[in-house]
């Protein structure tokens, strides 16, 4: 399977990537995902795609990185224009925290959104990574005011509960799980994973965070533990992991325009 979103650029894989890709592979996970936060770390994300042929990339500004600009909108677009970029973000809002402040948030969601509206006219079909932290009622509004297909969102590291995963899903929009779904606490979340679509859902590790169990409280979380997540899922919905892991497969592949890896 493939992880759809980890963060490989982060300090806690800093000489590690390549052991960490080679314990991905033992584990099955054959592919992965890094993330971009801010403009300069797209190029970051880009180069580590380029070096292996199991990593992809995105290109955007985090909303909890967007008082750290000033943001390179060309140098962004230039990221995602190349082959192994499959996707936008990770972008969205964030009420959780109280920093950056919202007025901030706002204006960089904005001038982001507009260009991967200008981005579209030319050509640039990507499909767009959301975080939404506490935020649905604050996101979804903006999102559908734009040009972008809903179901070109994916509503990543969702943590909400049934009500918000019905209101991703009227959106038009998918929805990727983390570890916190394994979480025996996390009643809410799973409660939502349940209803979710099989052609609607991803998982993620979100790594170096939200290590799942059995890994719970290590940190950094790591892109071979994607799999617990889905063996869980697929658990509490009922249905065959063989079965799911195709799902997740054939999910992940229509999605990010990506072949899964062998």
């Amino acid at each position: 399977m493939i992880d759809t979103h980890c963060h490989l650029t982060f300090p806690d894989f800093a000489g590690q990537v390549a052991a960490t890709i080679d314990e991905a592979r033992q584990a099955g996970v054959m592919g992965m995902i890094t993330v971009s936060t801010t403009s300069a770390n797209a190029g970051e994300c880009l180069a580590l795609a380029r070096a292996h042929d199991c990593v992809w990339c995105t290109s955007g500004v985090h909303p909890l990185y967007a008082d750290q600009g000033p943001h390179d909108w060309q140098a962004l677009a230039r990221v995602a224009r190349d082959d192994r970029c499959v996707a936008w973000g990770e972008l969205g809002l964030d009420n959780h925290y109280d920093r950056p402040p919202r007025e901030i948030q706002d204006r960089v969601l904005s001038e982001q959104i507009a260009m991967i509206e200008a981005q579209l006219d030319e050509g640039v079909d990507l499909p767009v990574v959301l975080h939404c932290r506490e935020a649905f009622d604050d996101l979804i509004p903006i999102l559908r005011a734009s040009r972008i297909d809903p179901s070109r969102f994916v509503f990543h590291c969702f943590t909400g509960d049934a009500g918000d995963a019905r209101t991703c899903l009227d959106f038009g929009a998918m929805i990727s799980l983390t570890g916190v779904v394994t979480y025996p606490n996390a009643r809410e979340v799973q409660e939502a994973a349940r209803l979710i679509p099989a052609d609607r859902i991803m998982v993620e590790t979100d790594a170096p965070f939200l290590s799942p169990v059995p890994h719970r409280g290590k940190r950094p979380c790591r892109p071979a533990w994607v799999r617990h997540t889905a063996e869980h899922l697929a658990s509490i919905r009922g249905v065959p992991f063989e079965e799911f892991h195709q799902t997740l497969n054939e999910n992940t592949e229509r999605f990010f325009g990506i072949r899964h890896p062998s």
